[in-house]
């Protein structure tokens, strides 16, 4: 017995790295799954196939997380295509990491549309959705530089503390329905992003983590299946830190 039989969830920018991770882990409790990326190419059909071996419901869908515009339409077609969406997990994201004194308009521009709008966009369009089921679980992807900061990511951290801001405050208004949001702030993952970093550079990053290693996508999944599923019932409003110790 899963512990999400019977629910749906909506995964953004799952078709590889840590959003597939999640989809994976959130499938092999039993839910249905829908998720979306930029283009679903042979990757992304890959994808599929995989969560659906796990003997449920699953399909992709090419949807641009920072369009308005695109995400009400492909939120429409998954609540049509599943009749429901229980959890929506908003893990879209890009860098485009430069200093600030080089950093162009595009490069701020693209990041808060992608990181940060995608989060407003598709929590806007599962609202009537999950306010009508009067149940729900949101669960927002920031980051340990949304909360610390980082050199060279003014972009990135502005896109990720304005998603923890975005999440406490929904949690206030939507809880009157059982509608939870919650974030998740993950800290040195071993992703394709990270993978292309030098050693040394990846070195320096472990020394400082008290668990001396890099997260996996597999550790984030985990804690988004805590706040998915029931076992956090009484949780809202919350960032939850995967980073190995390296943010108390």
């Amino acid at each position: 017995m899963g512990l999400l039989n019977g629910k749906v969830a909506l995964v953004t920018g799952a078709a590889r790295g840590i959003g597939k991770a999640i989809a994976l882990k959130l499938a092999s409790e039993g839910a249905a799954i829908a998720f979306t990326d930029l283009v679903i190419d042979e990757n992304g059909k890959a994808t599929e196939k995989e969560i659906a071996a796990l003997g449920v419901k699953a399909k992709g869908y090419a949807s641009n997380a920072a369009s308005f515009d695109d995400t009400e339409k492909v939120v429409n077609a998954i609540a049509e295509e599943f009749g429901r969406i229980d959890i929506l997990v908003n893990n879209a994201g890009i860098t485009k990491d430069g200093a600030l004194k080089r950093m162009t308009e595009d490069q701020w521009d693209a990041v808060i549309a992608v990181n940060l709008k995608s989060v407003f966009n598709f929590t806007k369009a599962v609202q009537p959705i999950m306010w009508k089921q009067a149940s729900g679980s949101v669960i927002n992807m920031s980051s340990v530089v949304g909360v610390s900061g980082n050199a060279n990511q003014c972009n990135y951290s502005a896109s990720k503390a304005g998603i923890i801001g975005f999440t406490k405050s929904a949690a206030k208004e939507m809880g009157l329905r059982g509608i939870r949001h919650n974030a998740i702030a993950p800290g040195f993952i071993i992703t394709e992003m990270t993978g292309v970093l030098p050693e040394d550079v990846k070195k320096e990053w472990e020394s400082k983590i008290p668990l001396k290693r890099g997260g996996t996508p597999d550790e984030v999944a985990k804690a988004t299946l805590f706040l998915a599923s029931d076992l956090s019932s009484y949780v809202s409003g919350q960032v939850i830190h995967v980073c190995g110790g390296m943010n108390t």
